[in-house]
């Protein structure tokens, strides 16, 4: 099912239950041209009004907001934390650098130095507990 705005949502689920736009009006205390904008996308309902609205719909608040939840294939959580953890090997990798760089040209103190590689470390420290979490699954 492809993702459609909330007023055409309003629209259809309406139509389904074959009310007019003055019906809904009527049962949500609006006027008609209220829900005319909504199914326009010129305004939305408000959130107070939200739960009766998908009452009267006959729908869940979630269903009407188009709310779902996606697992994610196994291959797109995979990817995800291939992509989490170059980032974090990259962090790593520059805070080592940069405290050889800074180190040699003499523009690094020490409170500086020590934080930059605490950084590294840090990250360094994610990369080894993501991979031996993803080798535990």
């Amino acid at each position: 099912m492809q993702k459609q705005t909330l007023g055409n949502m309003i629209a259809s689920l309406r139509k389904e239950r074959g009310m007019t736009q003055a019906e809904l009006a009527a049962i949500m205390n609006i006027t008609d041209k209220a829900v005319s904008k909504w199914e326009r996308d010129l305004s939305c309902p408000d959130i107070a009004s939200l739960p009766k609205l998908a009452e009267t719909l006959q729908v869940s608040v979630d269903e009407l907001m188009q709310v779902r939840e996606r697992g994610g294939s196994g291959a797109d959580k995979q990817s995800a934390r291939n992509i989490i953890g170059l980032v974090f090997k990259a962090v790593t990798l520059a805070m080592g650098v940069a405290v050889v760089v800074l180190s040699r040209m003499k523009a690094l103190d020490t409170n500086a130095g020590f934080t930059l590689l605490g950084i590294g470390v840090a990250c360094a420290g994610i990369c080894l507990l993501q991979n031996k979490s993803g080798a535990d699954k």
